[in-house]
């Protein structure tokens, strides 16, 4: 039996990522949480002919630690969206609680499941829930994952317009954080490589670190970036789950995660971004989730760049989780 649940299922993001994990064959039983309207959602999609059973909880009657019990990966979009004119980091006062709070309840009811944070802001909100399950006993750096997917779906999007490359076959390694310039795309790396003028490289990494912004304008107040955020993680849970159900060996995807999960790998990032506990880099997965983080690579000089203006954002944003547990009430 393979279980997946989705915190948060009945938003812009829940909705669109619990169909693609009901599509997935390796889910046996899916279950869908959230506020108001989850058993809605999981009525509807229990009609679709896959193996998966699907069952919706709300907050009473135990709902949420029902859904969580027997996990084995656990999907947290859950929060509001981002709006016209609002940051990342204006999503904080909000996000940071309804993360606790759930984070919470995963260290009670489902410690030993993969974690995967979809909640903005990444960059903060994974610290957050790193440290309740620190504070319950139950860390394991192997199993926490910041979904940085959307990044890497963006860049092999944006790439391959100028380079006229299939963008299902382009590979960009996207590093460092989840918001803004705390977003670096690795052009120098992609594969297949391709050589971009300086203009090209400069115009393709803004798009990349601001390409949500593109999204909320064009929603006109009405959202933000929910299907193609929804694919991205339906896309990296898949390969969560293709690494420690299946077996499948070999499988790399960027992901912001703590750097304590592989001593060596996370240590040579560490020493790479001036001591950071979390970052995104290239993370192999295996049967018991981060297996081997990569290091960076070759940088060009252009990339040192970024790094060095991501890394002072990176700290303050960490910090910022971190502090948020360590001065609530528990």
């Amino acid at each position: 039996m393979v279980k997946a649940v989705v915190l948060g299922a009945a938003g812009g993001i829940g909705q669109p990522l619990s169909l693609l994990l009901k599509l997935n064959n390796t889910i046996t039983e899916l279950a869908l949480y959230d506020i108001v309207n989850s058993p809605g959602v999981a009525a509807d999609l229990s009609h679709i002919n896959t193996p998966a059973k699907v069952t919706g909880y709300l907050p009473p009657n135990d709902g949420l630690k029902i859904a969580l019990t027997n996990a084995h990966l656990i999907v947290i979009p859950a929060g509001v969206p981002r709006k016209p004119g609002m940051t990342r980091d204006d999503l904080f006062k909000i996000n940071a609680g309804i993360v606790r709070d759930l984070a919470t309840n995963i260290a009670k009811y489902s410690p030993n499941a993969y974690v995967l944070i979809i909640s903005n802001p990444v960059n903060s909100t994974v610290p957050i829930v790193v440290e309740i399950l620190k504070k319950h006993g139950v860390f394991d750096a192997k199993k926490v994952f910041g979904v940085t997917t959307l990044d890497v779906v963006r860049a092999s999007t944006f790439t391959s317009s100028v380079s006229g490359a299939n963008p299902q076959e382009v590979r960009v390694p996207v590093v460092g954080g989840h918001s803004g310039v705390t977003i670096i795309p690795l052009l120098s790396q992609i594969a297949p490589s391709y050589n971009f003028s300086q203009e090209d490289i400069e115009a393709l990494t803004k798009r990349i670190q601001f390409g949500g912004d593109e999204v909320v304008k064009a929603k006109d107040g009405a959202g933000s970036a929910t299907l193609s955020m929804a694919q991205a993680g339906a896309r990296f849970a898949s390969s969560i789950l293709n690494a420690t159900v299946s077996g499948e060996a070999g499988i790399i995807e960027p992901s912001y995660v703590h750097l304590d999960a592989d001593s060596v790998g996370g240590d040579q990032v560490k020493n790479t971004v001036d001591g950071l506990d979390y970052f995104s880099s290239n993370v192999e997965l295996g049967k018991n989730g981060i297996e081997k983080i990569h290091p960076l690579g070759d940088l060009s000089e252009y990339e040192k760049k970024l790094l060095e203006a991501a890394i002072p954002e990176l700290r303050a944003n960490i910090n910022k989780g971190v502090s948020f547990v360590a001065e609530s009430k528990l």
